[in-house]
């Protein structure tokens, strides 16, 4: 009778323990990572937002014609496959409906006609444009804004560059003239989303191989080898202010950002010492 008066005891405790294990779990792990790693074995972890333009020469394998990375993404989205985000703090959706008129064209409607008169055929009261397609061009998106954490593994005396969000972005040099001259965001995502997705569609998510056309890589190899420059744009701080925010002018921007890459270089280096 104690015997089993013990067994059930056991089980008990095992049943009360089991969700704040979980919890621990959860709480040890960054469930935006591909690769996750345990917030004890992180000797060093800084967090950097960096800018992709698609239309430099490093970048165009992501950007070759009819294989987008940006005309992928769309894809995936209208098709219900890849959630949106309005923030990279990836806590709230967009909805589809936003997301579509954040790639659509803009219509412009034009002043009644002077030559219009009412009951008359030869004039009309308003003009729409008319276009085949109402979204953008896929290469219009030519901007990727990378949010990912740089992290050096103490157990594994390595440095991860851990991706956890893309922003894409219609930059105002892609827009039309008559349109706002600002760069706007489109919408963000989670890299993990992305990566599965890449995963599992090898024969769209293509990173072009210009030196050897057999061997085309995947664009979630692509992200892990590194195949693309993208600069630094901003680094965790406690104003939260981008380098272009912080420094008056944007060469001296450029310069902070060149600064932040050796910093981390150097940064690595002194790491490999523990």
């Amino acid at each position: 009778m104690s015997l089993i008066k013990y067994a059930f005891t056991f089980v008990m405790s095992l049943m009360v323990l089991a969700p704040a294990m979980a919890q621990e779990e959860t709480d040890t792990y960054n469930q935006n990572s591909v690769l996750p790693i345990s917030k004890h074995d992180q000797l060093y972890r800084k967090r950097v937002w960096r800018r992709m333009d698609l239309k430099e020469k490093q970048n165009k394998p992501f950007f070759s014609k009819n294989n987008e990375i940006t005309q992928f993404i769309i894809d995936a989205v209208l098709e219900g496959a890849l959630p949106v985000y309005t923030s990279d703090s990836l806590n709230k959706r967009m909805p589809k409906e936003q997301f579509i008129k954040n790639i659509s064209l803009p219509v412009f409607e034009d002043e009644d006609d002077e030559w219009a008169s009412e009951g008359d055929d030869w004039g009309d009261s308003s003009e729409e444009e008319v276009t085949s397609n109402p979204y953008y061009f896929a290469n219009s998106f030519s901007v990727l804004e990378i949010m990912e954490d740089v992290i050096f593994d103490r157990k594994r005396s390595r440095l991860y560059f851990d991706i956890q969000s893309v922003c894409m972005w219609l930059p105002a040099r892609d827009k039309d003239p008559d349109d706002t001259p600002l760069d706007e965001p489109v919408g963000f995502f989670k890299y993990k989303d992305l990566e599965s997705l890449f995963r599992s569609n090898p024969d769209d998510a293509i990173w072009y191989n210009r030196k050897n056309e057999n061997y085309h890589l995947n664009l979630a190899d692509a992200f892990l080898l590194r195949q693309f420059h993208a600069r630094i744009i901003k680094v965790s701080n406690p104003d939260d202010l981008s380098l272009e925010e912080i420094y008056p002018t944007t060469k001296r921007a450029l310069f902070a950002s060149q600064e932040e890459e050796f910093k981390m270089m150097e940064m690595e280096h002194n790491l490999w010492e523990f």
